[in-house]
């Protein structure tokens, strides 16, 4: 699998892929690399910052580091291509022909290949062209529409939500293309894969609902209720769900008020949505005489959805978490101190992925892949000499 993408959807899908054995060759810019080296945060035994997420997004890959605008380092391109069941891109649509690898190109002498082209806006339509970061499309998506502050601003997630769910999707398309090639006998076939759709598909229904009734969901409205984040006496939060009749009935046991379900203000979801918040300050006084092991121990007691919200510091020493070994360690490839990261998922009992190598160095793997290629030493150094590939 040869990957040109860069930042952090395209490292998803081929994560998602390498964890579970494939050749992942990381194609990086000779004396660049990829943009999510750089984006680190600030570590004391790091000088230039600890790069958590190149570490944690580029494990189970292999770099080879080239001079793309070097004929003779697209030479070297276009053969491991060519010996590659699947390519992964995420040039500005457009690039990828103008740099004479049009898929039209690459599946005259590998028809079978997979091009998964990653874009913001996808490889058709009036954007097609216009920047496409994860930002811009969580907040044409509706999710920050959707997600509003107390004061009415629009709230984009702070993390790459947009480029995560890509990459999962991405992933998944990929092995859908080559399934058609390795069972059914297919050719390799183009995936338009945008960072757009893939936001939109788990948006819920809002669009469906607006089209079918001309009503535009207020911001922040629930689902059902009661349900939302608690605050707790010693200041920590738990969360809780009551998303059923029977789940609902509980909560009202629990917080010592059994008759509001005989209430017909309380008596079903729809009902309970219109007075959510007199629920909703119900729930949360209960919760604010108790401290969050009370609450989780009595909720739970009850049989009710609930469950504590965690930051880092709580969530990696949580028990669970612990035992089922979700976050492992893994030692840098430069040398330093193991890296904590999520475990492979998910889980497969019969062929279960792993990580076999920590994440590379610039350039670690150059001479390497060349020599797979039939290049020779001498040729790798004259490429190295001529500034064609950069190798470590």
């Amino acid at each position: 699998m040869v990957d040109l993408s860069r930042l952090v959807a395209g490292n998803m899908l081929t994560l998602q892929l390498g964890d579970f054995g494939a050749d992942v060759i990381k194609v990086e810019s000779a004396g660049a690399g990829d943009t999510l080296r750089e984006w680190r945060e600030p570590h004391a035994d790091h000088p230039n910052g600890y790069d958590g997420w190149w570490r944690t997004y580029a494990r189970n890959k292999r770099s080879l580091a080239l001079n793309l605008r070097d004929g003779q380092a697209m030479h070297w391109l276009k053969r491991l291509i060519a010996t590659a069941q699947v390519l992964v891109e995420s040039f500005k649509p457009g690039t990828l022909e103008n740099m004479g690898l049009s898929p039209e190109q690459l599946h005259a002498y590998n028809p079978g290949l997979v091009i998964v082209r990653l874009s913001g806006w996808g490889q058709t339509g009036p954007y097609r062209e216009l920047p496409g970061f994860g930002s811009l499309i969580e907040g044409f998506s509706g999710y920050a529409h959707k997600h509003r502050s107390d004061g009415g601003a629009p709230q984009l997630p702070n993390m790459a939500l947009a480029d995560m769910v890509t990459g999962l999707t991405g992933a998944f398309a990929t092995l859908t293309a080559l399934r058609e090639v390795e069972v059914r006998g297919g050719q390799g076939q183009v995936i338009d894969l945008s960072l757009l759709e893939p936001m939109l598909a788990i948006m819920g229904p809002d669009v469906s609902n607006f089209a079918a009734t001309g009503v535009d969901p207020e911001p922040g409205q629930k689902i059902a209720s009661p349900r939302g984040s608690y605050r707790c006496k010693d200041g920590l939060w738990v969360s809780m769900s009551g998303s059923t009749d029977t789940m609902a009935k509980r909560v009202f046991e629990a917080i010592g008020q059994s008759v509001l379900f005989e209430d017909p203000r309380f008596s079903s979801n729809a009902a309970r949505l219109e007075n959510d918040a007199e629920l909703d300050a119900m729930v949360a006084e209960f919760m604010l005489q108790r401290n969050q092991d009370e609450c989780l121990k009595h909720f739970r007691h009850h049989g009710v959805t609930v469950g504590p919200i965690y930051a880092p510091p709580q969530l990696i020493q949580d028990a669970h978490v612990v035992q089922r070994g979700v976050y492992v360690q893994c030692d840098g490839s430069d040398g330093s101190k193991a890296t904590v990261m999520h475990q492979v998922t998910p889980r497969l009992q019969g062929t279960p992925g792993s990580i076999r190598r920590a994440a590379p160095l610039r350039g670690q793997h150059t001479e390497e892949l060349l020599n797979e290629l039939g290049a020779s030493a001498a040729e790798c150094q004259s490429l190295k000499t001529q500034g064609a590939i950069e190798c470590r």
